[in-house]
């Protein structure tokens, strides 16, 4: 009986050992047909924005060298800031990109990349009118006219300290610096990058806050579904190979400078 044991073991093992190790499902469907499913709001400068010709930014290109380490291809996918999670949990693409927070909340339903582009929460403003804005309660008053786009970290962070502030909803958030710059509203709350990047290309246009943010500094990151321990893996992988060759501070140099 010990014996048969033994060779019951041993046979058990051999087997184990001669069976193939296959990956988890997600990394296999991507690795087979070639395709990153990437989704996208879009709409965040400098980190992703849809253009006539396709999508440019730092995500963009960041993750277009990823996709060509892995030796695939990319099928962008559109998505909203309020259903950003909501399509990663139903599957409608493989990773989201776009100037995403990294935060607990999203952590709690799906796994991020490391962090990235160090930023708090900064206000832009009409040039004429940063002086007025040196502190929350500046922003928080009745006259102060604020848009605010559906769905993201900014609507929170506007709902939960400037509501004696006249608060409106613009569903592109790409479209809100013009309107702030036109006079249709005083106060556009974003986040470090993208108020220099208009402040830069707008003179009407001025970064307030940008010295001594509103917010504890904070890091953005891909978000990507977590079900999948080997695409985890993967992905992290590529990322710190990317890191490790300087391919990711050109990136940042090129967008975040």
């Amino acid at each position: 009986m010990r014996y048969l044991k033994h060779l019951v073991s041993a046979l058990a093992f051999a087997l184990a050992a001669a069976a193939p190790a296959w990956a988890g499902e997600r990394l296999n469907q991507i690795l087979d047909t070639k395709v990153l499913r990437v989704g996208t709001p879009g709409d965040y400068r400098p980190f992703a924005i849809k253009t006539d010709s396709g999508y440019q930014g730092h995500d963009i290109d960041t993750i277009e060298a990823m996709a060509k380490e892995l030796g695939v291809k990319i099928e962008y996918v559109p998505t909203t800031w309020p259903n950003l999670l909501k399509d990663l949990q139903a599957n409608r693409f493989d990773v989201a990109v776009g100037g995403i927070t990294r935060n607990v909340p999203r952590l709690r339903y799906a796994a991020m990349l490391p962090g990235y582009a160090p930023f708090g929460k900064v206000a832009l403003v009409r040039t004429e009118d940063k002086a007025k804005f040196k502190t929350v309660q500046d922003l928080n008053q009745p006259g102060v006219r604020v848009i605010k786009n559906p769905g993201g970290t900014n609507e929170a962070f506007v709902l939960q300290n400037l509501t004696a502030a006249q608060v409106s909803t613009h569903e592109k958030n790409a479209e809100i610096p013009a309107l702030i710059a036109s006079g249709k509203g005083d106060v556009m709350i974003t986040e470090t990058y993208e108020a220099l990047h208009y402040s830069k290309a707008d003179p009407r246009l001025a970064a307030a806050f940008i010295d001594a943010p509103l917010t504890p500094t904070n890091w953005l990151g891909f978000m990507l579904p977590a079900e999948d321990a080997d695409y985890l893996r993967v992905m992290n992988f590529t990322w710190d190979l990317l890191d490790k060759r300087g391919a990711l501070k050109v990136i940042d140099d090129k967008w975040l400078r």
